[in-house]
């Protein structure tokens, strides 16, 4: 059989990540290779190309790790540090094969002239530095990279709009915990959909387990992997256990194909 998209999580963790610094919680200490989770993130592989969705502070060991030796795109859901801090280490991609190419609304890439001023310097701009080419997300209109169509699908982290997106039969949202009905409707008639599920309590603004399931019941993918976990979810195993048999908890390295 041949696939047309390939899904790789490079990461399922929160912004801490599992193991948590200084953390003696029982599932930080877990020999278990699921329950230790890089920031979130994820590359989407059809061809001879390679999208990532979101580019944290992992970013590095991901690219190492899954051996990726080129990159066409960046897709950003948010600005938060652990969607965005490792975007320096696109510097070896940029150095193969020039402007690297990230797409984003307007109120992202705001953030990242902030906080990565030098990447984005017009005169004077320091050796070394990468260099990329902005595509602003406006009006969540879809959009081409290497054929395949990108749908936008805007949500809510709290008060802060996000976006998620839509990759043929492939939805992929994380910090997320409402959406507006219209929204929904681009998700119906997916294969599979990845959507966060932080813990068991409820949280100001990320789905709960509870709450993740019970969206995933609204879409009824065929399947549903959740991503974006706390240590306080509990262990990989036992948790799963747990899950209606067409969810599972994703984790770090888990390849689906489409």
């Amino acid at each position: 059989m041949k696939y047309n998209l390939k899904i790789t999580f490079l990461g399922t963790g929160t912004s801490q990540g599992i193991p948590v610094i200084a953390s003696n919680h029982p599932v930080c200490k877990s020999k278990n290779p699921k329950d230790h989770r890089l920031r979130v993130s994820v590359l989407l592989s059809w061809g001879d190309t390679n999208v990532v969705i979101d580019c944290g502070p992992d970013f590095r060991q991901q690219m190492l790790r899954e051996g990726i030796s080129t990159l066409k795109a960046v897709l950003f859901t948010h600005e938060h540090s652990d969607h965005t801090a490792g975007i320096d280490d696109i510097r070896p991609f940029y150095f193969k094969q020039g402007y690297i190419n990230f797409y984003a609304h307007q109120r992202v890439f705001e953030s990242l002239y902030k906080r990565f001023s030098y990447i984005f310097e017009t005169e004077n701009k320091y050796p070394g530095t990468p260099t990329i080419t902005e595509f602003l997300i406006q009006n969540n209109k879809p959009f081409s990279i290497s054929g395949k169509t990108i749908i936008p699908i805007e949500a809510y982290h709290g008060k802060l709009p996000v976006l998620g997106y839509r990759i043929d039969d492939l939805v992929y949202l994380t910090d997320i915990n409402h959406m507006a009905e219209a929204e929904i409707a681009k998700l119906k008639n997916t294969k599979i959909l990845v959507v966060n599920a932080l813990y068991h309590k409820p949280h100001h603004s990320h789905f709960n387990l509870k709450q993740a399931l019970a969206f995933i019941n609204i879409i009824k993918p065929e399947k549903a992997y959740l991503t974006h976990i706390s240590h306080l979810m509990g262990f990989h195993d036992e948790v799963e256990e747990q899950l209606p048999e067409n969810v599972f908890l994703a984790y770090d390295t888990l390849t689906l194909k489409l």
